[in-house]
């Protein structure tokens, strides 16, 4: 029996990014950037785990990828995405964002509301690298309908907790959990917003909220 290994990674040791100065605040969960620490490449499929901040009118222009699965969630205010395939939307809080950019794409990412912009952008690992560039929005996730992502073995479940109330954490080699609002107790330990927890070997696992809370998990089936 696998015995199950939880590391907890606070939000103020997440190495800092962006461009203040330009109006984008960053904090990066995973070697990121200038930030390289080969001992924090990735954990399961995941990547890049980024909380940013952009005031009104910020941005970040036209940028490439490849080779990876791009998960959005918006916290606050409304996402403008463009994309050399053809895709123009505005992604909103309670909406997933899937860019798959496969053998390359290009995308544009802005707030051009009036009001700060929060998101948490995940990166993700494909199991086969190349491919056509695809997209997605899905509005309205529920707590009870996980979002799939086979193209890296992953399933995102959003969770929205009122206080005391508790939620299993899924069985499964991986899960990494980010606290996008509010508190929640794990085994022990209390995670605040921008918190975080990667367990291997999970199982029978429980979150209890301390307070009305929103959160991540993925949940990771096949070892990276």
């Amino acid at each position: 029996m696998t015995a199950i290994r939880t590391s907890i990674r606070r939000s103020a040791d997440r190495y800092p990014g962006g461009d203040p100065a330009a109006g984008i605040e960053s904090l990066h969960a995973f070697s990121f950037g200038r930030h390289y620490d080969p001992d924090n490449l990735r954990f399961g499929a995941i990547l890049a785990c980024n909380e940013e901040r952009l005031a009104p009118g910020a941005g970040f222009d036209e940028h490439p990828h490849s080779h990876t699965e791009i998960v959005t969630w918006v916290v606050e205010g409304e996402l403008t995405h463009r994309d050399s395939a053809g895709h123009a939307t505005l992604v909103r809080p309670g909406d997933v964002q899937r860019l798959s950019s496969a053998g390359g794409v290009r995308h544009v990412e802005r707030n051009d509301g009036p009001d700060p912009l929060v998101f948490v952008q995940m990166w993700l690992a494909p199991k086969d690298p190349g491919g056509e560039p695809s997209y997605e929005i899905v509005s309205g996730i529920a707590d009870s309908t996980p979002y799939a992502l086979p193209e890296a073995g992953a399933m995102l479940h959003v969770r929205r907790l009122g206080a005391g109330e508790r939620t299993a954490v899924p069985d499964a080699p991986f899960v990494y959990v980010h606290v996008v609002r509010g508190h929640v107790r794990l085994d022990g330990e209390d995670l605040a917003a921008g918190d975080a927890a990667r367990i291997t070997g999970a199982k029978d696992v429980e979150l209890l909220a301390g307070q009305p809370a929103e959160l991540l998990l993925w949940e990771m089936r096949e070892a990276p």
